[in-house]
């Protein structure tokens, strides 16, 4: 009898070294096979998920390849003392075990990523970021155009016009538009030091009237090679008080008028009376018109020198720069009146 039970024992302990085995080997292949197809596979963990929760979820989500192996090999060989975090994952491809729950461990979340180009006003900003799925227009907008927000982020204006830097911004799901228009904001705190440091003597401007005459400077040309000497042409104007007679402040102010966005500009526009219109109001405008980039902002800071008081598109998208009224005449003859009259022959 005594035998008997000593041999069912060692059949037992035999059995279990075997499953114990086998267990094994299935944690040892789990842990070195990538898994997973290439397709996007997102997954979002609650806060206060427990770790069973979240290899489940994973394992549900097709991530990892089985729940029950999964677990064996977190539980007895990726020992850590460290807590998943919480957030919105995204996986693609075949990922190793470790590979995935490292991401979660940390908190490396799917991004949404938006691109703002240089020359926006604030509301078509606000539509990029609504594409992204991270805010609403109208949520944007509201932060964008509050004074409280503008005065906490150090903007001298009321609203975050001409603040939102142009860039390519990454966030993670749940991000406020606050954040958002915080970031952008920072953005362009940095790039106005960049700026500032290369500032040339003479170039009284603060921070407000710069970002209002680059966000000018960008509407005015596409060429970065022109825009220290479109910047130049402007300083000179302010400088003897001349009005800057700028076509993009005037479709700026007969937006702010008419609530609509118009890039036909009319006799009407041109001679309504408004802040924006420098065709009717000396001087810089009240604020910036849209968001200037890196190159407006140094152009500003740091001008061409040049004796020029006006300029005429070539209509190819660069300029021919005039110091009188007698050249610019002569341009305009050239480059705008013949130019299209031999166009519509």
């Amino acid at each position: 009898m005594k035998r008997f039970v000593l041999a069912v024992v060692l059949v037992a302990l035999v059995a279990a070294a075997a499953m114990a085995a086998l267990a094994w080997r299935d944690v040892t292949v789990f842990r070195e096979t990538p898994y997973g197809g290439p397709d996007e596979k997102v997954v979002v963990v609650p806060p206060g998920s427990s770790a069973r929760a979240v290899i489940r979820a994973l394992a549900q989500a097709g991530v990892l390849s089985d729940e029950r192996v999964a677990w064996r090999y977190f539980r007895f060989v990726k020992r850590d003392r460290r807590t998943f975090r919480a957030g919105e994952y995204a996986f693609a491809g075949p990922l190793r075990p470790d590979e995935v729950i490292e991401r979660v461990f940390r908190g490396e979340v799917k991004l949404y990523r938006f691109t703002v180009p240089e020359g926006l006003r604030a509301e078509e900003i606000a539509a990029i970021v609504a594409r992204s799925g991270l805010a609403s227009e109208a949520e944007f907008l509201a932060v964008a155009r509050d004074p409280a927000v503008a005065r906490a982020l150090g903007v001298p204006y009321a609203s975050l016009e001409g603040f939102l830097f142009p860039d390519t911004y990454s966030f993670a799901r749940g991000s406020s538009a606050r954040a958002i228009a915080e970031a952008m904001v920072a953005r362009f705190d940095d790039e106005y030091r960049k700026a500032h440091a290369l500032r040339a003597p003479g170039i009284a401007l603060d921070e407000g009237r710069v970002a209002t005459l680059a966000s000018i400077v960008e509407k005015e040309t596409g060429r970065v090679d022109e825009r220290p000497r479109i910047a130049c042409v402007f300083l000179n104007r302010l400088r003897i008080g001349m009005p800057l007679q700028t076509d993009p402040t005037v479709m700026y102010a007969t937006m702010l008028r008419t609530g609509r966005w118009s890039k036909n500009i009319t006799r009407a526009d041109l001679l309504t009376p408004h802040p924006y219109n420098t065709y009717t109001t000396a001087g810089l405008p009240p604020g910036p018109i849209a968001s200037a980039g890196a190159a407006a902002l140094r152009a500003v800071l740091a001008p061409a020198q040049c004796k020029d008081l006006y300029f005429v598109s070539r209509n190819d998208g660069s300029h021919v720069f005039c110091p009188d009224l007698a050249c610019h005449n002569a341009a305009v003859q050239r480059w705008q009146v013949e130019f299209f009259k031999r166009g519509a022959r």
